[in-house]
């Protein structure tokens, strides 16, 4: 096996592992072509008495570790891109194979007989949509420009002092690449607007004679992008010149290869078939004080083309001829939708229930708070102080009730932003206490609320970790967003995550253009003369919303031992239509609750419960037991070779845990033995400052966890 992943990943070099992006891969390609990375050079070396390499599981880790385990190691990422070359099992980020150009570099893979596994395929259609969009912003453009003109400069310097009359240093190219550039963001400028909130929306085909009138034509594009490479490695050694042999390449960021992305993706495949899955759309951009475009009075115009169909990446792999495609998630429901947007069949389709008893969960919709005030997040309502107020006072019951740690989830930060400002300085207004919603909350739980930057992200979870072992306070509450960094990627098992409360659907800006356009246009792809059901746009928005919130409530079940409460406290989630559209596991236990009180009872009742009948009676130990990524678990090299045969010892079987309406939906899995058999009673060593599992309950935890999450 290998495993594929960036630079930024598994770069050991001292200067080029301190940059990103695009100005780490041009550094590197810059050392390795004049073999002044020595990490590089080893590779070969490497790989010659290694010869058994990737016969036994490994991750990224593991391959950093062997690059730094001597001076001058072996480059991990050059490692992983040799062993591709023949390997069985290939693990890689999505974007490896779904970017045309990305999968180009594989042209080692046999496609013709491959099986392709997206896990975590919920986030498929966006993208596989995203990959074959673009939007060539202002400043980027401006940056292009300045790019074409140090070309120029560097050309014309060349020549004179190496007398080349390589085609490649011929100044006059990059010139007319600069006159293009100029000559494409003037008519950009120059389209007529005629609302900012609309834009200029035109059909997809329109770019085609857009870009005509600058003479920019499939044919033309060819030797557009073949200057703009030979650009980038102008730049590259432009940057370099003046170093020695022992020197590093600058941090330097081509943006002119995105303009050549952008026509990769306009021209692909040479002809244009492929517009009608397009917008064209041009809108002023959103100007900051220190707008530099707007200081040189110029317009600030994004130009977009957006990709509606994602079936255009997975068509790709047909073309291939791919053996199988096959795909996993907790939350793909509803499946047909899926199938309708990814444009395949998937002539083979599993949904599981969840392995848990139904007494090990409870879920609720709550649709009025303690005063009988309705609990609804729509923007009719969502402003109005009862809605604050009444929100507000069941969390603080939800809080006194729910054991250890509670997970809030809000549609936004600017709504939970809103909440929690008001909660701070007002109570319910039929409240005897004279503390506050906020203070109220804190008596039961000490607050922990999700940071907009990622970078503050570790130092939140670092701090709801701590209040959850702090054995003076009866646990922390987390205020989070979905689709946010807590809603996905996270384990709250056990005493991290009692319960969750979801407070609205966080349904997209109506008004985005994109959000706007891409509804538009599967309401006209699914005009009623078809005979094929088609995807309409009002159905793509609601199931938008689900999905997000389906992967916010997957964060509390984790194992199959664990437990936890549920609620929804908004009305709607009563409505069919929304019931709908939640995980399959998750709709046999969903009671809809008409009275506030009768909540509270039943809630009460659930934890009373499982305090006392705990059949594994779990250690109320700190809770670096239940928090930990659910990725990146990488396993010891030393237990390797006995994983085997200990797990077959340890789990002859699994023991699904359902009621007799479940049972049946897995007699035809009886007999079948995960594929994941061996990593069962893995114990997984990792230095993430977020990996909090302890090693006794990762071997219980993760017995069923990724077995039967599928479908």
């Amino acid at each position: 096996m290998a495993v594929l992943g960036s630079r930024e990943q598994m770069c050991i070099h001292s200067e080029v592992s301190k940059l990103r992006g695009r100005a780490q891969n041009n550094a590197c390609h810059f050392l390795c072509k004049k073999r002044r990375c020595q990490h590089n050079n080893n590779v070969s070396e490497f790989m010659k008495n290694k010869p058994d390499f990737g016969s036994k599981p490994f991750d990224i880790e593991d391959l950093v570790n062997i690059g730094k385990g001597k001076s001058n190691g072996p480059c991990p990422y050059y490692i992983s891109r040799e062993l591709s070359k023949s390997v069985d099992i290939l693990f890689a980020p999505y974007n490896y194979l779904i970017d045309p150009g990305n999968r180009r570099s594989l042209n080692s893979i046999p496609w013709d007989n491959a099986v392709l596994i997206f896990d975590e395929a919920h986030n498929l259609e966006s993208i596989c949509a995203d990959a074959a969009s673009f939007d060539l912003h202002p400043n980027n453009l401006t940056a292009c420009v300045a790019e074409a003109n140090e070309c120029i400069k560097l050309c014309s310097a060349k020549r004179s002092t190496e007398n080349s009359a390589d085609k490649q240093f011929d100044p006059e190219n990059y010139a007319i690449l600069k006159a293009l550039l100029m000559a494409l963001e003037k008519k950009i400028g120059e389209l007529v607007i005629e609302s900012k909130e609309l834009g200029c929306t035109k059909a997809g085909s329109y770019i085609y004679d857009f870009l005509s009138e600058l003479n920019i034509t499939s044919d033309t594009s060819k030797k557009l992008i073949e200057t703009i490479d030979c650009a980038s490695l102008l730049l590259e050694e432009g940057n370099s010149a003046e170093t020695g042999p022992g020197a590093q390449a600058k941090a330097t960021v081509s943006r002119l290869e995105s303009i050549r992305d952008i026509l990769d993706i306009i021209f692909r495949g040479g002809g244009q078939d492929h517009a009608k899955y397009y917008r064209f759309h041009v809108n002023e951009s959103q100007q900051t004080s220190g707008d530099a475009l707007k200081v040189l009075g110029k317009s600030s115009r994004t130009l977009s083309w957006w990709c509606f169909n994602p079936g255009l990446a997975m068509e790709e792999f047909l073309k291939l001829g791919v053996r199988s495609i096959i795909l996993t998630s907790g939350t793909l429901s509803p499946l047909d939708s899926l199938a309708m947007e990814l444009n395949l069949e998937f002539p083979v389709r599993l949904e599981n229930p969840h392995v848990i008893s139904p007494d090990q969960i409870w879920v609720g919709v709550v649709p009025v708070g303690p005063s009988g005030q309705a609990l609804n997040s729509s923007y009719r309502t969502r402003e109005t102080i009862q809605y604050k107020q009444e929100l507000g006072t069941a969390i603080v019951n939800f809080a006194r009730i729910v054991p250890d740690g509670l997970l809030v989830f809000f549609p936004s930060y600017s709504m939970m932003d809103k909440c929690v400002e008001f909660w701070k300085t007002r109570n319910h207004s039929n409240s005897a206490s004279e503390n506050t919603i906020w203070q109220r909350i804190c008596k039961h739980k000490q607050p922990v609320i999700e940071p907009r930057q990622s970078s503050n992200f570790p130092s939140a979870i670092e701090d709801y970790a701590a209040k959850l072992r702090d054995s003076s306070i009866s646990g922390a509450i987390f205020f989070a967003v979905c689709r946010g960094k807590v809603s996905e990627g996270l384990d709250f098992a056990d005493r991290a995550g009692r319960a969750v409360i979801v407070t609205g659907m966080p349904f997209a800006t109506p008004t985005d253009p994109k959000v706007r356009l891409k509804r538009e246009y599967l309401d006209k792809q699914g005009t009623p003369s078809k005979n094929i059901k088609m995807l309409t746009g009002n159905e793509w928005y609601l199931q938008q919303a689900a999905r997000a919130v389906n992967q916010a409530v997957g964060r509390v079940i984790r194992h199959r031992h664990d437990y936890g409460a549920i609620i929804y406290c908004d009305e709607r989630f009563a409505w069919p239509s929304y019931q709908s559209q939640m995980s399959y596991w998750l709709r046999p236990y969903i009671k809809c609750y008409s009275k506030y009180g009768e909540v509270v009872q039943g809630l009460t009742r659930f934890f009373r419960d499982k305090a006392t009948s705990d059949p594994l009676k779990l250690k109320q130990t700190d809770c670096n037991d239940c928090i930990a990524p659910v990725t990146n678990k990488s396993i010891p090299e030393e237990n390797l070779s006995d994983l085997a045969a200990n797990a077959q010892n340890e789990y002859p079987q699994i023991t699904l845990s359902v009621n007799s309406t479940m049972k049946s939906n897995f007699m035809k899995l009886a007999q079948i033995t995960p594929a994941n058999r061996s990593t069962l009673a893995t114990k997984h060593n990792s230095s993430s400052t977020s990996q909090l599992f302890s090693e006794d309950q990762l071997s219980r935890d993760t017995k069923i966890q990724r077995c039967c999450w599928l479908g």
